[in-house]
């Protein structure tokens, strides 16, 4: 099958080597898209499994926090043993359609199956299963998919390519979210499961069709497929402190996030005593206010994270993301929830604009199948933790009576992980870019030949490529 191509991205790039060829625009584009696709399945699957354990009563009253914790938590552990490995092996495949896009293709066909399978089930085992295959397919797509921008993308693209990434990935949950929040309102779950996975269909197709490969694989120097798949968790990563540093932050971020995408139906219909189809009408009106506000702070961010570095933007976004939950935790009514809902939403674009710049300038570049598919387990396991800690206390605190202190009680989750997720980046070793890199090479600055100038590694540290 012959594959249509944008651009031609030139010679292989090396170890550590960021390519050099920029990019048209519809290129980044057609990179960038199938995040909305994966997105989309997990901002609106588990919202709709939450709607379905609270109005089709699949559990008893007051445990539904811990049953959807029972019924995905898995799943997410699998996740993150798939996603690093199948996104090693992809940086040693060879094949007519380059090293990342068989497994997405494969993936996504597998997903929509899955998706299908969830859609058909009535038991509480019979989707938790379902949700566990779901995981493995979609992370066999993902793991090679983040390849693409350490792959492809030149430095001077890199914010740019990062801040259409966090686009996208809204995009994607706003999608899902709506087709979610349709599905709660006209109790019509199983047919907006199917539409989840139509979605990421598409998306899928626009990346095989459009997308140029261009590093070469790497050699497998006389290796078994075995022993490429167990490198991915091999203890060279151990040098890469930066790395290690930053996925701890992520891990905590994103938790943050998850306690409350997770709970949020539970906390308008519990906290602020919504009916089902109030329920899911406000909450597609909430996932959009955020997912505006996101998308409006996503590209003055990353341009930010351009003239400041990397760091100060995120620890603004940690900053900026406590003071919404707090206000969502004290909201008396929903209007004033909202104003929280927003504030979450600046915060997260501001993240999500910076995370994955910072990410793809610290980690070696021919392995960015293992290095970023390794990054994601913080995605996987924080939406486990955060499930398993904040529906767990919202199941204690609610009780019985499902009281609305139970969703409000889990929130403060979130608040400790932004602190948490702060602190986490302080020993992170952020690269110079552009002019300032480019003094840096030209001799010693004005501090003086050998001194410390808190932006360069210091002695032995490996953290950068």
């Amino acid at each position: 099958m012959a594959l249509a191509s944008d651009v031609s991205l030139g010679p292989t790039e090396g170890e550590g080597v960021r390519p050099t060829a920029i990019l048209p625009l519809r290129q980044l584009f057609a990179i960038s898209v199938y995040w909305l696709g994966l997105s989309c399945i997990f901002g609106g699957l588990v919202a709709l499994l939450t709607g379905r354990l609270e109005f089709e009563q699949l559990v008893p009253k007051g445990t539904e926090g811990t049953a959807l914790v029972q019924m995905t938590i898995v799943g997410s552990l699998i996740a993150a043993v798939v996603q690093p490995t199948v996104g090693a092996i992809s940086d040693y495949t060879t094949s007519r359609w380059g090293r990342r896009k068989p497994y997405i293709f494969i993936g996504s066909i597998l997903d929509v199956v899955f998706l299908a399978g969830i859609a058909m089930s009535n038991t509480v085992v019979a989707i938790a299963a379902l949700f566990l295959l779901l995981q493995a397919s979609s992370n066999f797509a993902q793991g090679p998919f983040q390849g693409y921008i350490p792959d492809l993308v030149p430095e001077p693209q890199v914010g740019l390519a990062s801040a259409l990434l966090g686009i996208f990935q809204t995009l994607g949950i706003v999608a899902g979210s709506i087709v979610a929040a349709l599905g709660v309102a006209f109790h019509q779950y199983a047919v907006a499961i199917i539409a989840l996975g139509a979605i990421e269909l598409m998306t899928m197709l626009v990346v095989v069709i459009r997308v140029q490969e261009g590093r070469a694989a790497k050699s497998r120097a006389g290796r078994s497929w075995g022993r490429i798949a167990l490198s991915a968790w091999g203890t060279d990563i151990l040098r890469e402190r930066s790395f290690l540093w930053l996925v701890g932050s992520r891990f905590f971020f994103l938790m943050a996030g998850s306690v409350l995408m997770s709970l949020a139906l539970f906390y308008l219909v519990r906290s602020h005593g919504l009916a089902e189809r109030d329920a899911g009408s406000t909450y597609a009106v909430v996932v959009v206010l955020g997912a505006l506000a996101t998308v409006i702070a996503i590209i003055p961010s990353a341009r930010l994270s351009d003239r400041i570095g990397r760091k100060p933007v995120i620890w603004g976004a940690c900053a900026l993301g406590a003071v919404g939950i707090a206000i969502l935790i004290a909201a008396p009514s929903v209007p004033v929830g909202l104003v929280g809902a927003a504030l979450y939403g600046i915060a997260n674009g501001s993240f999500l604009a910076v995370d994955w710049a910072l990410m793809t300038d610290i980690i070696p570049k021919a392995s960015s199948g293992r290095y970023m598919g390794l990054s994601n387990v913080a995605t996987a396991t924080s939406g486990i933790f955060a499930l398993a800690l904040g529906g767990v206390i919202m199941d204690t605190v609610g009780g019985v009576a499902r009281a609305g202190s139970g969703p409000r009680a889990a929130l403060v989750v979130s608040i400790v992980a932004y602190i948490v997720a702060a602190a986490l980046l302080v020993p992170v070793v952020e690269p110079l870019r552009g002019r300032r890199a480019a003094r840096t090479a030209d001799g010693p600055s004005a501090r003086g030949a050998g001194e410390p100038n808190g932006d360069t590694p210091a002695a032995g540290d490996l953290s950068r490529p």
